[in-house]
């Protein structure tokens, strides 16, 4: 079996906000079958949902951060559920929400709150992860409390295969670990030539770690296929997992390519082991 490819459009953000239909319209172009969406740039749920029909992309997803939901979570929610999504992603938890912090068993009781009005609107709950939910609490990943707090019927996961890997994990081990919690997938690539680089400017935590001195980059995310991971024991992974969707996201683009066209490279080669 092949599965449909959908892109996270936080990939091409820039272009996103410079021209929100024609990117629309060239990622359809390059062969994907949906997207997940990282903000709507002012666009109104009814137009965004036009602009998926028109183009005949899936609208799958959207990362929208807790606090972003908690402010509002019937409005939030159903906005989402008029453009068509059918998940909605936290896209990573502060540390005070995550296991062990002092907000997280209210951060449990917001999710399991935001899964109750989502089956309102056929819309189901994920949790995008990163590294930092690798780090152990008595003996056990965060990201593993968390699921544990939580049944897969109000939580389900959107694994991130790169930070899986940065994360010290096997990325096709660990989705078969949560097959049948697995419906939408993170294919992402990387380089990194050590643990300790600094990742997480982009979503403003300052992990401590230091550029290379030479001015080099320690870490890279990469085209699909480009990078270290597996990709082929990935899909293979995905296939036992149950998953719906793979979806493409390269945080920012590198080997001296646009955005727009990494997100083709990523998408040609997925299509050759898609299989």
């Amino acid at each position: 079996m092949s599965f449909p490819i959908g892109v996270q459009l936080y990939s091409v953000r820039d272009a996103m906000a410079e021209d929100f239909e024609g990117t629309i319209k060239k990622v359809k172009e390059m062969g994907y079958d949906g997207v997940e969406f990282a903000g709507l740039f002012d666009n109104s749920p009814e137009k965004v949902k036009a602009i998926c029909d028109e183009n005949g992309l899936v609208p799958i997803s959207a990362h929208v951060s807790y606090d972003e939901i908690a402010a509002d979570p019937e409005k939030v929610i159903s906005d989402y559920a008029k453009i068509g999504c059918k998940y909605i992603a936290i896209p990573y938890a502060v540390e005070e929400r995550r296991p062990g912090g002092e907000l997280f068993d209210e951060t449990v009781e917001g999710i399991r709150n935001f899964a109750a009005i989502g089956k309102k609107y056929g819309i189901t709950m994920l949790y995008h992860n990163h590294d930092f939910e690798f780090e152990k609490l008595n003996g056990e990943y965060l990201l593993d409390l968390l699921y544990k707090a939580l049944s897969a019927d109000e939580l389900q996961t959107e694994l991130d295969t790169c930070w899986v890997n940065y994360g010290g994990e096997d990325p096709a081990a660990y989705l078969r670990k949560y097959a049948g919690r697995a419906p939408v997938v993170h294919i992402k690539d990387f380089v990194a030539k050590s643990r300790g680089a600094k990742v997480y400017d982009l979503i403003g935590i300052d992990d401590g770690a230091q550029e290379l001195a030479d001015g080099e980059k320690d870490f890279s995310y990469m085209p699909v296929g480009y990078g270290v991971q597996d990709m082929p024991a990935i899909v293979d992974a995905c296939k036992a997992a149950g998953a719906e969707w793979l979806i493409i996201e390269q945080d920012d683009p590198s080997m001296g390519k646009t955005p727009l066209e990494c997100i083709k490279l990523s998408i040609d080669y997925l299509k050759t082991i898609n299989k």
